[in-house]
Order: structure tokens, then sequence, then C-alpha cells
């Protein structure tokens, strides 16, 4: 517009005078509208680009307007009379052209860029729609070779298409899928071109005639030929696939049938259970009855109470004479072989407490064992037995020949009757030489023990065959029981007895009229043919077959209830099950009793702490010893190192000097000193070195693991209850633990070579050096003033400040003291050793003084003197060596100042380094974790000893708690037992 104004204004120069202001205003004009109309096509231009105009109409407004307001009136009226008049068009034309211009403008601008945006953007997402391609160009040659391929390929088909037949449903299947990605194809061109079209893009257009044209050759070149081959490739990958998806499915579907199986077995189990529960039957509940029964004896037969509480349960107490036959009648009544036997031999040592209740199956099964032994095999009947010896035996200890340890087992089987028998060791009238002297009294006491219980149903047992006047068991029933009110008299061997005792006598026995003893019940009962192989089953068949033809049954002797050992098991079973009826609640309360008794004593004595057992207690020591391991593990490899290097010289500090150091240093010159040192430091690396390196580890090691427990005991939450289980486990692991052998071997190689370096590199280091020396002369120094101190007493300042006095001895020490220092001080450089001539001439000046003393009296007094001299040289050499590295780096060996001691100190430093360093390598990758593992060991070893467990866990919290606890369990034992009987009922 300004351009234009220009121009006219050359032409006409009545268009002068409104340049300035007609340019500005048009300016004003042009530039808001095309901001306006060019925001307001830039946004319309892909909806059709038809925004021009209105942005124009609005421009031209906005002109008319600044010319009503006279913004282009010109200075002088005459010239604009002139514009207003004759000359208007001018006007108009200006306005046309702007309306043109603008209207142009817009067009091209907002259709430009509107329409290209959008465009591209369609391009982009239909390009992205496109299947990927790329594997043709793998698949398929160029152009050249496709072309010479088709055409070679046209030309065997035309030789041999009278002789090759394709496979219709190949060409089938290959036209079929040619028609599937043509149609595809096409139907995403048709898209993309369809949204081109709209935009009128000629750059969409030429793309889209060369996808047309491309699909079209594609489709041409692609032949029935190698649709076949492409098809045999795509079925051959399909094929591999199919296997492997069938693999998969059989795999899977052997587990889903694995699943529903053990689903079918579960479903099974639930319901016969649910079933029980609904309708539960009398003999299941008399099977639980005798094993709960059995469980509250159990925890009954350990349980010992300062609350005189008893344990007054019923049980059938068997007794008799040994060799009575009452083993036989236990046996006859389980309906099993199932103790051992010996010939004249006391075989029972110890109480067996024999669990009898109903079953499907014969089984035996001990109560600490989960193996159940088949009744009804003999081989099983055998190791049975062999096991009942062998845990007899082993309750026998500290040379006593029985015990009153308690072997427990359960007997289950068809037609047993549901009772529990306790089968003690017959009662001796002589004791052999092989048994303890107090045998017979110990068998005594524990059968006066089980008969004492009130509530204990008595099973004597008399031998038949032998006379009554030689039983011993009758007097010991007849004492607990003067009534019999609990007592059950069988008489055994009655078919040996029908020959050799008189009928009146056997009557008499069994009507209780011979014995002063009374009894509930006589029975007479046959338990075997004196024959160890034969059968339960035979033994009964051959007493059936005795009562049934015996003179005494046929004679009235005897009465038909009275006889065998099934009315014998019925008769103790009925008693059995009254007792327990009568008794079991007054036990139940007074367990409750007892246990109001115990909480109340635990709630005044330990009110904020809750009854823990033993067994609870140790796991939670263990607990605290294994986060201890955990914490070792967690020791900064700067620490360990620390103390792997203060624990290698307090080792070796010893050695370095009295061995190495003072004789290299006390023999006169520098090289004899190398050379003796390089010698003695490599005898040392060879033999003693590693071996005392690995001792120090291992105390190292001992010794954190100590700190890091003493700090948990300095916690606020620590228990003084697990001080002596942890003690005592990590005493045993450390006894235990062994570092491993082949880091002796590591530790040499390690340490030979790193004496082997002889000169030091850097400034820093012999710093170091320097007061590593001078902080063991010290060390050495101090030792030595103290034991200087006790040999010759207090000094003048210690006698008057703290009132101490020397002794004679002392005074005489320093006496020969003052004599050795003139000479010390006459030659500062004196040997280590006194010569012949000073010894004597120290013992004349001596005898001077009236002091008689030894040679070896002056030797021996003359060491730590002189070797307080010796440290004070050494010192003051450590000091001269201080600002002597620059020297010994230009010099060496041959240096001005004798520093061969820094150089011996940092040899023996460097060790110690690669020393600590391989110790503390060791100590995390390997030590550490086998202590860890041996302290587990011991934990465990120690969870399975109780007598361990009583040993280390004492007190009167643990004593209480364990009684308290037991208690409890009896209590809850009782409760459960007693509602199932009342259901039962």
């Amino acid at each position: 517009m300004a351009q234009l104004l220009r121009g006219w204004s050359s032409i006409d120069p009545r268009f002068r005078h409104i340049r300035p202001v007609a340019y500005t205003a048009v300016s004003r004009v042009n530039f808001s509208g095309f901001t306006t109309g060019g925001s307001s096509n830039g946004g319309n231009a892909g909806a059709g680009g038809n925004g021009g105009g209105s942005s124009h109409s609005t421009a031209w407004s906005r002109y008319n307007y600044y010319r009503q307001q006279e913004f282009l009136r010109p200075p002088n009226t005459s010239g604009w009379q002139y514009w207003n008049g004759g000359h208007r068009h001018y006007a108009m034309l200006v306005g046309r052209v702007l309306r043109g211009v603008l209207k142009l403008r817009y067009l091209v601008l907002g259709g430009a860029i509107g329409g290209g945006v959008t465009l591209n953007k369609r391009y982009e997402e239909w390009k992205d729609g496109l299947p990927d391609m790329k594997w043709l160009e793998e698949v398929l040659p160029d152009n050249e070779k496709w072309a010479g391929f088709t055409k070679n390929l046209l030309a065997v088909k035309d030789a041999v298409k009278d002789s090759i037949e394709i496979d219709p449903r190949l060409k089938q299947l290959s036209e079929h899928k040619l028609n599937e990605w043509r149609q595809w194809f096409d139907q995403r061109l048709d898209n993309a071109i369809e949204a081109a079209e709209t935009q009128q893009n000629p750059q969409i257009e030429t793309t889209k005639e060369e996808l047309r044209a491309k699909n079209t050759v594609n489709a041409k070149g692609l032949g029935a030929e190698d649709s076949r081959k492409r098809v045999d490739t795509l079925q051959a990958q399909v094929d591999s696939l199919q296997t492997e998806i069938m693999n998969v499915q059989l795999k899977y579907q052997r587990e889903v049938e694995k699943l529903e199986k053990e689903n079918r077995d579960l479903r099974q189990q639930y319901l016969i259970l649910k079933t029980n529960r609904k309708q539960p039957t009398k003999k299941r509940i008399k099977k639980s009855l005798i094993d709960m029964y059995s469980e509250v004896l159990d925890e009954l037969s350990g349980y010992d109470t300062s609350y005189t509480t008893a344990d007054h349960l019923p049980r059938v107490v068997v007794v008799g004479d040994q060799s009575s036959g009452k083993t036989s009648v236990l046996e006859s009544i389980a309906q099993a072989r199932i103790f051992p036997r010996g010939s004249g031999e006391m075989m029972t040592r110890a109480p067996v407490k024999v669990t009898l209740s109903e079953g499907p199956y014969h089984v035996a099964q001990f109560r600490d064992s989960e193996r159940e032994y088949d009744l009804t095999k003999e081989s099983d009947l055998s190791e049975l037995r062999r096991e009942v010896e062998i845990r007899m035996r082993n309750s026998v200890r500290g040379g006593k020949t029985v015990s009153m340890d308690v072997i427990s087992m359960t007997v289950k089987g068809p037609g047993l009757q549901r009772m529990v028998l306790v089968d003690l060791p017959g009662i001796i009238s002589t004791q052999t030489v092989d048994m303890a002297p107090d045998t017979r009294d110990q068998i005594k006491h524990m059968t006066e023990h089980y008969m004492s219980n009130p509530n204990a149903i008595i099973l004597c047992i008399q031998d038949g065959s032998v006379d009554a006047e030689r039983s011993n068991v009758t007097d010991l029933v007849s004492q607990c029981d003067p009534l019999g009110k609990r007592t059950i008299f069988v008489l055994t061997k009655v078919d040996l007895a029908e020959d050799l005792a008189d009928p009146n006598r056997i009557r008499k026995i069994l009507s209780g009229k011979l014995f002063p003893m009374k009894a509930l019940g006589y029975f007479a009962v046959v338990t075997g043919r004196g024959r160890k192989d034969d059968s339960i089953e035979t033994i009964r068949e051959y007493e059936e077959k005795f009562f049934k033809n015996s003179k005494l049954f046929q004679s009235g002797v005897t009465m038909s209830h009275q006889v065998t050992t099934r009315n014998l098991s019925l008769a103790v079973a009925d008693r059995f099950w009254k007792m327990v009826r009568e008794t079991i609640e007054q036990q139940a309360d007074a367990f409750k009793a007892t246990r109001f008794n115990l909480e109340t004593e635990w709630k005044n004595n330990f009110p904020r702490l809750r009854e823990s057992g033993r067994d609870e207690l140790f796991e939670k020591a263990k607990g605290e010893v294994l986060d201890e391991v955990v914490n070792l593990s967690q020791v900064s490899a700067k620490k360990w190192e620390e103390l792997m290097n203060s624990k290698l010289w307090e080792k070796l500090s010893s050695y370095v000097f009295e061995n190495v150091y003072l004789p290299a240093a006390q023999s006169g010159s520098q090289n004899s000193f190398n050379t003796m040192v390089d010698i003695k430091l490599r005898q040392w690396a060879e033999q003693a070195l590693p071996a005392k390196s690995v001792e120090a580890g291992w105390e190292a090691l001992q010794k954190e693991f100590q700190h890091l427990m003493e700090v948990a005991r300095r916690t606020p939450d620590h228990d003084d209850l697990y001080d002596n289980l942890k003690s005592a486990v990590i005493d045993e692991a450390i006894r235990r633990h062994s570092w491993e052998d082949k880091a002796i071997d590591m530790l040499r190689v390690i340490q030979l070579n790193t004496l082997e370096d002889r000169s030091v590199h850097d400034k820093q280091e012999w710093d170091q050096a320097v007061r590593f020396f001078e902080a063991s002369v010290k060390d050495k120094l101090l030792a030595t003033e103290t034991t200087i101190g006790e040999m010759f007493g207090p000094s003048t300042s210690q006698k008057w400040l703290h009132w101490r006095s020397s002794t004679e001895e002392q005074n005489k020490r320093r006496q020969v003291k003052s004599e050795l220092d003139k000479i010390l001080d006459s030659d500062t450089k004196h040997s280590p050793t006194l010569s012949y001539d000073e010894l004597t001439t120290v013992r004349k000046n001596l005898q001077r003084c009236n002091v008689e003393v030894e040679t070896d009296y002056i030797r021996e007094t003359w060491y730590p003197i002189y070797r307080r001299h010796f440290l004070k040289q050494a010192l003051n050499r450590a000091y001269d060596c201080r600002k002597a590295y620059y020297l010994y780096s230009q010099q060496g060996s041959d240096c001005e100042v004798n520093c061969s001691d820094v150089v011996l100190f940092w040899r023996i430093q460097q060790v110690i380094k690669v020393t600590a360093n391989a110790l503390r390598q060791q100590v995390i990758n390997r030590e550490a974790r086998r202590l860890d593992k041996e302290i587990k060991e011991v934990l465990d070893e120690y969870g399975e000893d109780d007598e361990k467990k009583q040993q280390l866990l004492t007190g009167k919290r643990v004593q209480l708690a364990e009684e308290l606890i037991r208690v409890r369990q009896i209590q809850e034992k009782l409760e459960e037992f007693i509602n199932a009987l009342n259901l039962e009922k």
C-alpha cells in the first residue's frame, strides 16, 4: 500500500500532500486487517479457505472510519475539495486494489498453511497404517533380477506346462490369499486417496498413483508358482507353531488332570469329614476318647509340681512276680506279641504304657515316632520287639538296672477293648551279680508308686504253676488296696497247675479264700504252651480248647465268666471306664485349682511378662544370637582392617623386637643389621608368621563378635535370662570353628613377596614408618620403665609424695644399678653383654660398700638397664630420621643418617597391611559365614536337647512358666476329654 501511494504521488503532485497521513492510516488498516484475517484464515483454511472476505470487510470498514474522522484530511481545504469532488474515483480504485490484494494474499497463505498441515497429518496416519513391507525387500530380488527371473520362469512354465500340474487346493489357497491382500491393500489405498482428494494435495495424488502402479506391478509379478513357494514357507511355520502349541496343551492338560484328581480326592475327604461331623458314630467317639485320654496320661507322665496335685487318673497297672506271665497277659489283651522275651532274664526294665483302641487295622506306634508297625507281619513284629528292647536299655543310665522313664505306645486293632495299661518290671526276691545293688528296692518302690494311685486298677498276676506261698506281689497289693475295690486277680498258667496243684486249692484261689488280699474279680487264663513261636491266635485256640475240656471247668471249680483272656479284657475295660467316669471331673477340678494358684503367683511376681516356656525362650534367644551374627556381616571393611592391624601388631610386636630388631640392631654395623634382618624375616615368614596371622585374625573375629554381644547386653530391653544360653552357644561355636588351612599357604606367599621390597617409595610412607617406629619404641620403653620401677623401687619423689619405701632387695639393686650406670656413661655404644673384667670390677666396687652379689645377679640387673639405654638411643635415631627421607632417596642404604630401623619397621608395617587386608577378605567372604553356620548348628543341637535347655535356662521365672504351661495343657486336654465323654453318654 505504501508503494502504491508513493507511485501516485510521483505521477500526480496533487497526491503529495496526503502521503504521510494516508500512508500511516493505510498502514494501520493493512496490519490490523492482516493480523485479524490471517489468524482467521489460518484457522479456517482447512475447512474451505473462505475467511478472507470477512477479514477484508473489517479492514475496509476501519479505513472508512479513519477517513470519516478526517485522519486523511489535507492541510489546505482546496486540495481536499479537489480530492472529494473530481477525483473520488481514485480512492475507490485504491480500495478495490487493496481488497483484491488482501483477498489474494489471505487465500494463498491460508490455504497453503492449513491445507499443508492437514494433508501432511493425514498422509502420516495413512503411512503408519500401511503394513510393514520390509520383509519383501529381503525375500524378493531387485527389479533387474526379478525381471530376469520372471522371464526364465515363464520359459520354464511353457516348457513343462503339460507335464506339471499344480495342486488345485494349493492354487486355490494361493489365489485366495492373494485376493485378500489385494482387497486389503486397495481398501487402505482408497481410504488414503479419499482423504487426500478432500484437500487436493498434489503430493498425495502423486503418491496415490505411484502406489497403485506398484500394486499393479506386484500383482502381475506374483504368479502362481511364487505364491506356492510362499505358501509352503508359511505352511511350514504354521505347522511348527501348531506342533509347539500341541505340546504345550498336552503338558497343561496333564497338569490339569492331576489337579482335578487331587481336587476330587480332597472333595471326597471333605465330604467324609463333613458327614462324620454331622453324624458322629459311637465307634468313632470311642477311638477318639481313648486317644485323648492317652494324651492326658502322656502329659502327666512328666509332670512334677510343688502343689501336691498328684496324677490320680485311672489306668490299669499290671503287676506280678518276675516270670509270672504278666507280659503274656498284656500281649493276649493286645492280641499281638509286642514285647521282647528272654530265658529267665529280666526283660521289662522300664514302665511301658500301652494304649489299646479299636481300629480297622492291627498296628502299633510309639508316641514319639510316626512309623506304624503292621502287627500282622512277623517282620514288623520283630522290629517292634527290637525297638522296645533298645528303648528299655537306653532308658537305663548310671549303672542302674531299671528306669522310671515311661515308654509309651499305642496299639490299634479290630475288637480291642479301649483301655490304658502299664506294664511294670516284675518283682524279684533275689538280686544277681549283674544287677545294681538297689534294683529290688527300686522295683518295689516303682510298683508301690503306681499302685498308690487311688484310681488305678491293679491287675495282679499270680503264677499258677508255683506255690502260692512264694508270691511277693500279693502282699504288696493287699497293702495298697486292702479292701480290694480296684484289684483284679489273674491266675496264669492254669494248664500247668491242673496236674500239679490240688483242685480245691485252685478253687480257693479263684474264690479269694487262699490269699489274704481281696479283689473285685478272679480270673484264670492260659497265656501259652511254653513255645516262643506260637502266635496269639494259636494261644487263644489252645486256651479255649483247654477250658472246654478242663476238669476244673467241668467239675465246677471255675465259672465260665472267670476264664479266658477275652472275658478278662472285657471285665478290665468295663471297670476302667467306670473308674474314669467316676473320677475324671474331680481330677479336672484339682488341676483347675492348681492353674488358678499358679496364675495368681505369676501375676504377683511377673505382672508385665507373659508365660514363656523353655522352648519359647530358647527360640527368642536363638533369634537374638542370629541377629548378632547378621550384625557381624555388616561390619565395614575399614573397621575390619583396623581390628586386624591392631591385633596383628599385638601378636607380632614381641617377636619383632626380641627376635628380629634387637639382635640385628645390637650387631654393631649397618650391613650386618640388614643381612640379619633379611635372614630372620624370611625364616619368620616361611614358618611362624602365617600361622600367627591366622591366629590374630581369628582372635579379631571373636573380639568383634563378643563386642557386638556386649553392646546388645547394654540395650534397655535386654533380658539377662538368655545370657547363659548365648554365652554357651558362642563358646561352643568358637571352640568348633577353625580357620581354613589354605589361608595359611596364601598368606605365606603374600608375606614373602611383601618382605622382598626393601625401599620406601614416597615421603608419606616414610613419615608413617617413622611414626610407627617411634610409637613401638615408646611402648617398649614404657614397659621397660615399669620393670625397672618394680626392680629398683620407688624414686625419691614417689617416696615423698606417695609415702612409699624401698625394700632391702630394691636397695641392693639400686647399688648395683649405680655401678652399671657408670659403665654406660663411659661407653654409650656398649655391647649388650658385660665382659668378665666389667663384672669383676662391679663386684669389687660393691664389696667396698659391703654388698655381696653374684655374677648372675649383676647380669639380671644389667639387662633392663641396657635395654632402656638402647631404646632411648633408638628413639633418638627415629627423631633424626624424621627429615632424612631426601638423603635416603638420594643415597639409599649409604645415607649419612642411619635409618635402617625405619626401613625395617616400614617393611613390617607393609606386611601387616597386606596381611590385614587378606584376613579382612577371608573374614567377610568365608569365615563369618562359616561361623554363622556353626552357630546355627549349635543352636539346632541345643534346641533338641531338653537337658541343655534346662541347664542353661534357669530361674524361678522359667520354672513357674513351665509348670503353668504344663498345668494349662493338662487341664485343657482333660476338659476336651470330659466333653467328648459326655457326648458319648
